[in-house]
């Protein structure tokens, strides 16, 4: 075995005794600074499905193994990092999508919840906040939810939709805005 092939079946291995140990918790990889190793041939495509040397994860647990030691650095590049490694892949949009929502109320409190494709549930909140981008040539909105720290969900088409018919119009500083409510916070989607 090459020391390449060790360092990153060591690497791995150290990932999956932490997430054998707590399954609800990630690995700490913004505390883990190991040396850049190089490119890999692995790509996360917009609709989610991750790609490695053109050959489709299938395994959802592989899949969400490797989007637990996910990281986007300060040079916009996203990168798998364990304790001994540091490798870049190529991302197309966001790594994770949006595909589930549901809308709760407890204690008379308005709660949206996002469930992505890697099964990760996220509260709408002052933490985990919308974002809108808009297409400047075909004005087509891309909605994103942030997932954790600086890694973002794209908000599928049909859930987007879901979340429009939950939108109400205020008027907040003299403007009319769609807005959502989530975790006691309004949430401004759009200016009129």
């Amino acid at each position: 075995m090459s020391d390449k092939n060790y360092t990153f079946a060591k690497g791995l291995e150290t990932i999956y005794e932490f997430n054998k140990k707590d399954k609800d918790s990630l690995p700490p990889v913004d505390k883990w600074n190991p040396d850049f190793c190089g490119d890999i041939d692995m790509k996360i495509m917009r609709n989610g499905q991750w790609f490695y040397m053109g050959t489709e994860i299938k395994r959802p647990a592989m899949v969400k193994l490797f989007s637990g030691i996910l990281r986007l650095d300060s040079d916009n590049c996203y990168y798998l990092v364990t304790p001994v490694e540091k490798v870049r892949i190529t991302v197309e949009d966001a790594p994770f999508v949006a595909t589930t929502l549901i809308s709760e109320i407890k204690d008379s409190i308005h709660n949206l919840y996002f469930i992505t494709n890697v099964n990760e549930k996220i509260l709408l909140s002052k933490d985990n906040p919308l974002e809108i981008k808009i297409d400047k040539e075909t004005e087509e909105p891309s909605p994103y939810i942030l997932v954790r720290k600086n890694l973002k969900a794209l908000i599928s088409r049909s859930v987007f939709y879901e979340l429009i018919e939950l939108a109400s119009k205020k008027n907040i500083d003299g403007k009319e805005h769609l807005t959502l409510e989530s975790n006691g916070e309004i949430f401004r989607i759009y200016e009129y």
